[in-house]
């Protein structure tokens, strides 16, 4: 059915998306619909054609990129060289003085409190529900349910293991004995609680003992002589340990403690880009309500389970008794930011007066930022009165600038305070974190977040550096030199900046969402290099992860790193190419089979079932998070090779269609994924002529080189919105 459109001023607004606008966002604020689309109008006529105008340079600076190694062919990379090229053709900027970040107003969540943060697609009501909720979590539960605890042989055929329940209660045991140790006996030994005049008393039978640092004791619920959880604090963050002889769980256990509730995802990124599949007015109104009802706090999901209907919503604060006495409360969901997409894509579902489309990253500006209207009457979200906005896919302060004047225009509209909206940076392009220092000074009053996006970086590297021949494999990018010194300049820069204690910086996914042991292995790495948050995949993982930030204090850690040697420039412009490459034909043949297999999983889904971020089977069938980042990697790594004659167009054709065959299998006993078009999806392999996401895929590969930065966007905007034409 094709939108119907309503002349307001000089756009053409899908009415779809005006209705929800007028009788839903703005509805109990103090902006008019009148107010709003009169400055909404004005705003993003001046703003639409700067932003045209960035990405005209970045396609300019591309084309001189390319142009000055092709000149070069041939000829080592003479870095002092390479440098002053880019500094003459202004992709390289002066560094200015040194300076502190300004950024106020900004909740503890942010500054003062280290802990994992989730992404979850705005899309999907239940998903940000659950990931707002997952501020608290059952370590319990969390241990349980995954591989930290070895299954036994019979466990897998039990409704409950008792054997995997006492190791689940002694990991529990461990982990109060490490970061809250008693001073007579030990905590696998207690068979009680009680509090003596505002003071943690642990029983041992007859015996008695306390904490061995007596200022970890929050407060408790329940009777003082029998209480049903004792609060603690370590490293800022929470645990309640839940007492309830009734419980099943404490069966097995002779103090009657049922569970440790966790403080888990302190923050949560709720996503409109990478793990959205959002083409097109019928899609973005899905997100902003959604949104909107989070910022509201009436956001609800209602869904079938086993035969029966349950209902999600936003859980309240957690109430407890102070060591004073006092009744006080403790924040009950996760601080909520929403990431905006960045400057490169338009929709539809805005026109302008010379009948382009709208610059998508303008209008989730506003509209996302006007649903934080109603937080900010109500301090629900933010007790500061703050907008936290993730914003991605920037390069260069020129485009941090630009950011900056649109949230000037947002907040001008929409009557807010100057620096309101606050910003994070996401340090995922090469220009941007080759001028990080310059980015941040362009938002030194609204920066509340760096975070690196290794990801989206070597797909930016690899398309930056295109014509400098054939790049390293994609296992080898992890120990290339430019990675690592990527990852230490984001952190040495903020610390620099002044972010300890007033700003995030962050780390990356872990991307494997079923190894939650060789997560609680690995991902400490992230907290010793300086990061006081790193994104988890899951609730179940903000939990485990969330024990970390026990095991390490950030911000003793980040007073240590200042020390340090800074990340060298030369290092971070190193370009990862392979020196005189000599890889057997089964060593291409099986990174490109890795790469096709992983890319075909993750586009028949975006573009037949409009799913933005999903667990995709890798050829050893370990399943993978992958998203528009990881895709962008794949896609550039084969059409990079293909490029320069590493391998041929027909030797990848061959190894899709193969690889196409295993995703279908893959993907077969998944209801929805049939043959002959029943379904939401089709198999790709019945007919590859037919089938627009195994041409969409090919596409990525084979049009990769001309694909702005590299982005994967517009060709799966494009054949998505084509495939929901042939659905309706």
């Amino acid at each position: 059915m094709k939108e119907q459109y309503t002349k307001i001023h000089n756009l053409s607004v899908s009415n779809q998306l005006l209705n929800f606008i007028n009788e839903e966002l703005l509805k109990d604020t103090n902006i008019s619909s009148e107010k709003f689309w009169e400055g909404f109008d004005k705003a993003v006529h001046e703003l639409a054609p700067k932003n045209k105008e960035l990405l005209k340079i970045r396609e300019d600076l591309q084309k001189k990129i390319d142009n000055w190694h092709i000149a070069n062919k041939g000829n080592e990379i003479n870095l002092e060289e390479y440098k002053k090229f880019l500094k003459e053709i202004d992709y390289l900027k002066e560094v200015g003085p040194d300076f502190k970040i300004q950024t106020n107003n900004v909740d503890e969540e942010i500054t003062s409190i280290a802990g994992p943060q989730l992404v979850v697609p705005i899309m999907n009501e239940r998903y940000a529900l659950n990931a707002a909720n997952a501020r608290w979590m059952s370590l319990y539960d969390s241990l349980y349910g995954t591989d930290i605890i070895e299954q036994s042989e019979d466990s897998a055929h039990q409704r409950y293991d008792p054997l995997r329940g006492e190791m689940v209660i002694k990991y529990g045991r461990d982990f109060l004995k490490k970061y809250f140790p008693l001073e007579d006996f030990e905590w696998h030994n207690i068979t009680g609680f009680k509090i003596d005049n505002g003071s943690l008393t642990i029983l041992k039978d007859n015996a008695e003992t306390s904490l061995k640092n007596k200022d970890k004791f929050i407060g408790h619920r329940g009777e003082a002589n029998d209480p049903s959880a004792i609060i603690l604090k370590n490293n800022n963050l929470h645990i309640e340990i839940i007492i309830d002889p009734n419980a099943f769980s404490s069966k097995q256990d002779p103090a009657k403690i049922s569970d440790i509730i966790v403080e888990a995802a302190v923050s949560t990124i709720c996503d409109n880009e990478d793990s959205v599949a959002a083409v097109d007015a019928d899609d973005k109104v899905i997100c902003y309500r959604n949104w909107l009802g989070l910022m509201k706090g009436d956001l609800k999901s209602t869904f079938e389970k086993n035969g029966k209907t349950y209902e999600r919503k936003l859980n309240p604060d957690r109430s407890y008794i102070s060591k004073d006495g006092k009744g006080l409360k403790l924040h009950g969901r996760s601080l909520l930011l929403i990431r905006n997409v960045g400057h490169l894509m338009t929709n539809s579902a805005i026109t302008l007066k010379d009948g382009s489309e709208i610059p998508e990253g303008i209008m989730d500006a506003f509209i996302t930022s006007a649903a934080c209207l109603h937080d900010i009457e109500k301090k629900s979200n933010s007790r500061k009165g703050s907008i936290y906005i993730v914003k991605p896919k920037m390069h260069g302060p020129d485009e941090t600038a630009f950011t900056d004047l649109i949230f000037t225009k947002v907040e001008e509209v929409l009557g807010l305070e100057k620096y309101t909206c606050k910003i994070g940076i996401m340090d995922e392009e090469r220009r941007t974190s080759s001028n990080l220092k310059e980015c941040i000074r362009t938002l030194k009053n609204r920066v509340f977040f760096i975070n690196t996006g290794f990801l989206d970086r070597t797909g930016d590297e690899m398309h930056t550096s295109m014509e400098a021949g054939p790049m390293i494999k994609k296992g080898d990018m992890k120990s290339s030199k430019w990675i690592n010194a990527y990852e230490n300049n984001n952190v040495d820069v903020g610390l620099a900046c002044g972010f300890s204690g007033v700003a995030q910086i962050g780390k990356g996914m872990w991307a494997m969402p079923d190894k939650m042991k060789d997560m609680m292995e690995q991902k400490t790495g992230h907290l010793k290099a300086g990061a006081n948050c790193a994104w988890v995949p899951s609730p179940t993982a903000a939990a485990l992860h969330a024990l970390h930030y026990h095991e390490i204090n950030i911000f003793d850690q980040q007073k240590e790193l200042q020390k340090r040697q800074a990340a060298k420039l030369d290092d971070l412009l190193t370009i990862p190419v392979a020196d005189r490459p000599n890889w057997s034909v089964d060593e291409i043949n099986s990174e490109i089979a890795n790469s096709a297999q992983t890319l075909l999983g993750y586009v028949v889904r975006w573009i037949d079932h409009g799913v933005g971020c999903s667990k995709v089977p890798d050829i050893n069938n370990i399943g993978l998070m992958e998203d528009r980042a990881t895709l962008r990697i794949s896609s550039q790594h084969i059409a990079n090779w293909v490029h320069h004659g590493v391998c041929s167009k027909e030797q990848v054709i061959k190894i899709m269609k193969n690889m196409a065959k295993i995703v279908d299998d893959q993907n077969k006993n998944d209801g929805a994924y049939t043959r002959s078009g029943r379904g939401s999806y089709e198999m790709m392999s019945d007919n590859f002529d037919q089938s627009v996401a195994f041409k969409t895929a090919c596409d990525l590969i084979f049009n990769g080189k001309e694909q702005p930065s590299g982005y994967t966007e517009p060709l799966l905007h494009l054949n998505r919105l084509l495939k929901k034409s042939s659905q309706n």
